[in-house]
């Protein structure tokens, strides 16, 4: 299936909602606020500073809300269809798990110098019981 392409929108707010969590964001905020502040002694009126400053953290800050919600539904789409992936192998393990009780039980049932066999069909029953014990896990914290 290939991949759906992204909108320029999509690529944009992907890159600068990556690009704020970096050490680079924090150097040009801190800059941007300093900068600011300076206007202040080339003349400015202190009120005309703590308006421009206040317009844009407030403008800022509706975009920030807006691209973050963005991944957030970028997030939720993606986990969608992995919670569907696990659905699939959650039923593939039960499958198989099933398949082995009845090979496991037909093999003792059959003959017990079959000992080796018995003993690694056992094995990987309690490990696919493992798996469906660890996706019951990731169910109940809410991954998928």
């Amino acid at each position: 299936m290939p991949k759906k392409k992204s909108s320029f929108l999509d690529q944009a707010s992907h890159k600068l909602t990556f690009w704020i969590g970096t050490p680079q964001s924090i150097i040009a905020h801190t800059a941007f606020f300093i900068g600011i502040f300076i206007l202040i002694l080339f003349g400015m009126p202190t009120d005309k500073v703590l308006l421009i400053l206040t317009t844009a953290v407030s403008l800022e800050a509706i975009y920030l809300a807006i691209f973050i919600q963005m991944t957030v539904n970028r997030t939720t789409t993606s986990l969608a269809g992995v919670e569907k992936d696990i659905g699939d192998i959650q039923e593939d393990v039960d499958s198989l798990e099933v398949n082995f009780k009845g090979i496991s039980n037909d093999y003792v049932e059959d003959d017990a110098e079959e000992d080796d066999v018995v003993n690694a069909l056992k094995d990987i029953e309690k490990r696919l019981a493992n798996l469906q014990d660890d996706i019951g896990v990731l169910k109940k914290k809410g991954l998928f």
